[in-house]
């Protein structure tokens, strides 16, 4: 059900834009008719309420747009914040439930570290500006793939509570090490997302996590337009 709210919602967002430009075209041609007098409007008031604030609409939303390229366009010319699996490595199991928080706020999701003894199998809850719930478990392994596999286990647990108890719409579990062979066609049924050691060497030198994830599209809306994340 969440899934299918999610595409609703990007079809519903992306639809926007394109009913927006329409709009907009027909109020110039309405107000360009009604100033010049070579179209004459019998509701000239009526044209002036409406196709005034459509215009403005439009300006904002234009506005949005170039401050989206220039962010991106910023982004893609300074250094990722980066991180080596050497440094992970090195980390304690609660400093790297903390560094995947950070990954997560560099991506731009509002993300909390909440593990502890009652975090009911999330280590890091996180959500981006679509609202989208990310509850995430970590794993670390001090001597990476050459530690214990995280196992079936772990996917079943994060399964079980994320959609019920965290209300997430993706559920990923997070490891400098790797898993057993029985766990990843588990978590590819059960719909977790695993990200093991070299996916999270992709992802701490500077590619957001979405990228490396299978069936997980970009958040729509985008840090550029200054819209508070939801928490």
């Amino acid at each position: 059900m969440q899934h299918v709210r999610m595409v609703v919602w990007r079809a519903v967002y992306l639809g926007s834009g394109w009913c927006l430009v329409a709009l907009t075209v027909c109020a110039l041609g309405l107000l360009a008719g009604r100033w010049t007098g070579w179209w004459p409007s019998p509701y000239p008031e009526a044209v002036d309420l409406a196709g005034v604030p459509i215009l403005l609409t439009y300006a904002v939303w234009m506005q949005q747009r170039v401050d989206r390229d220039k962010w991106n366009a910023a982004r893609g010319d300074s250094p990722h914040r980066e991180t080596s699996l050497e440094e992970l490595d090195g980390l304690g199991h609660e400093e790297f439930e903390f560094a995947v928080r950070d990954l997560l706020r560099r991506d731009g999701l509002a993300a909390e570290r909440v593990g502890g003894a009652n975090d009911d199998v999330c280590d890091v809850r996180a959500v981006d500006l679509d609202r989208r719930i990310w509850a995430v478990q970590c794993k670390h392994r001090r001597d990476g793939t050459r530690g214990d596999a995280v196992d079936v286990r772990v996917v079943r647990e994060l399964k079980g509570t994320a959609g019920e108890v965290h209300k997430a719409t993706f559920a990923v579990i997070v490891t400098n090490g790797k898993f057993t062979s029985k766990a990843v066609p588990q978590a590819r049924m059960l719909g977790v997302h695993l990200v093991g050691r070299n996916l999270l060497a992709q992802w701490a030198s500077g590619r957001p996590l979405w990228e490396l994830l299978e069936h997980v599209p970009p958040p729509l809306r985008h840090s550029a337009d200054r819209r508070r994340v939801a928490t």
